[in-house]
């Protein structure tokens, strides 16, 4: 399922219910989210302490209620449908939001404590999370960070972590993801390359240009993504110079050395100031999502919710990057709260 679709239809659907009808309606989006995030019923089960064949009962009588099969069970494994990974993304997010209710609720006037591990990806955290902790912990001083910046995918569950800041698909739907914002990627060069080199029309006249590419070496990202027609096109690109560093491709785009295709919140800034072009702007692929995720749990930690929510209302508000781009600082990222 694509990053951000979050097809709210199938809640539409759900009746005005009450008393003991409401009780297992909710159930069985509890069980739902269960199921999906334990790839199994019988683990479901287990989980709760219910036989496998209550677990079956409750997924039927969701899937007939709205209309639509959201799983699909073979002897080995459970895997979402369509309909099922945009459900369950409300559903995690209904649950989630439950659940902070009843911990505000019983917390009263406690406020936010103990320690919170985040981590996100290098270039991004440093840029547009390193720079917003002192601010939150001003606000919440009972609060202390680590915050780790890699480009690996971090196990959270077995490595503690509270949560991370994720961009692009998410395809682990164990985790609980909560869109912050989006961004995109465009194909930008130095001005003096264009001059020297001519300016691509088409993702096919990239074959002529020299790309700078990301780690193709490594097995990494090597085809660059356009949309033409409606549709996803993968373009392999080439070029003198690869790097699995992104911060280094984009100092060898602005010293003019070829064509890169980076993060508008990595490149904005330059491009604001005519220090970088963008080229094949028609040609641009959907936006790609800015997402905290944190594992599955009843109840979120203060700590964790409140660090989510001062990154989305920070992100959130356009003023934000118009300072980052003001101060040339922290490049400017073309975002749009969810």
């Amino acid at each position: 399922m694509a990053a951000g679709a979050c097809p709210a239809r199938h809640l539409r659907n759900l009746p005005r219910i009450s008393g003991k009808t409401s009780v297992d309606h909710f159930k069985q989006l509890e069980t739902f989210v269960s199921v999906a995030s334990r790839g199994s019923l019988s683990a479901a089960a287990a989980a709760e302490g219910v036989a496998p064949a209550i677990i079956g009962r409750r997924i039927d009588a969701l899937e007939e209620r709205l209309g639509v099969k959201l799983l699909v069970r073979t002897t080995r494994k459970i895997s979402l449908t369509f309909e099922g990974s945009a459900f369950l993304e409300d559903c995690q997010r209904i649950l989630n939001d439950l659940h902070n209710a009843e911990a505000s609720v019983s917390a009263g006037g406690v406020k936010a404590s103990g320690h919170l591990r985040v981590t996100a990806p290098a270039g991004y955290g440093r840029k547009h999370v390193a720079p917003l902790v002192p601010l939150f912990i001003e606000s919440h001083p009972d609060v202390s960070i680590t915050l780790d910046l890699s480009d690996r995918v971090v196990d959270l569950v077995n490595e503690g972590f509270d949560c991370a800041i994720r961009l692009g698909d998410l395809p682990d739907s164990s985790l609980v993801s909560i869109r912050l914002a989006e961004t995109r990627r465009v194909v930008v060069a130095a001005p003096e390359y264009l001059a020297r080199a001519g300016r691509p029309q088409a993702p096919e006249d990239l074959q002529r240009h020299n790309c700078l590419a990301f780690g193709a070496s490594a097995n990494m990202q090597r085809g660059w993504v356009f949309q033409e027609e409606g549709r996803a096109v993968t373009v392999k690109v080439g070029g003198t110079m690869e790097c699995s560093d992104g911060a280094v491709l984009h100092e060898w785009c602005l010293q003019g050395n070829g064509l890169a295709w980076r993060s508008w919140w990595e490149v904005g800034s330059e491009i604001a100031s005519g220090r970088l072009v963008t080229v094949l702007d028609e040609f641009q692929a959907p936006p790609i999502g800015i997402h905290a995720v944190f594992p599955q749990r009843k109840h979120l930690p203060l700590r964790v919710r409140l660090f989510i929510d001062h990154l989305k209302n920070t992100y959130g508000n356009p003023s934000y990057w118009r300072r980052a781009e003001q101060a040339s600082a922290l490049p400017v990222a073309e975002v749009l709260a969810d």
